[in-house]
């Protein structure tokens, strides 16, 4: 089945979206796709989930990046690739702290945290 037609929505992302949270695990095609797709950006966002760095708390959810943690909101985050790299435009271009959460949630692989990340932001 090709990339095309293959599983459900209107663009790649949605496809491989329904089809990880169809699947609730990175199998390999699917981790395939997400890499053919969105490159190293995707690659990053696969390792960030596999080394727990997605928290979610009562009021964000947060990526652990490189240098600094990110806050993701729905598509949009506080990375500076997200600000200046990616075309609002086009669906295919997320940052990987963006592309990290997606999987994390589709997968159950995020570190839960039962208090407000604005609390906890104040004393890093």
């Amino acid at each position: 089945m090709s990339e095309a037609n293959s599983g459900s929505g209107s663009d790649p992302v949605d496809r491989w979206q329904a089809a990880l949270e169809e699947a609730g695990e990175l199998t390999p095609e699917i981790v395939g796709r997400i890499s053919r797709l969105h490159g190293d950006r995707g690659v990053r966002a696969i390792e960030a989930v596999a080394e727990g760095r997605v928290k979610v708390y009562r009021d964000f959810t947060v990526v652990v990046g490189y240098e600094d943690e990110y806050v993701v909101e729905g598509e949009g985050c506080t990375c500076k690739d997200s600000e200046y790299n990616l075309d609002p435009e086009d669906p295919t271009e997320l940052c990987w702290h963006v592309l990290a959460v997606a999987i994390g949630r589709r997968v159950g692989h995020v570190d839960y945290h039962d208090m407000w990340y604005s609390e906890v932001r104040e004393f890093l």
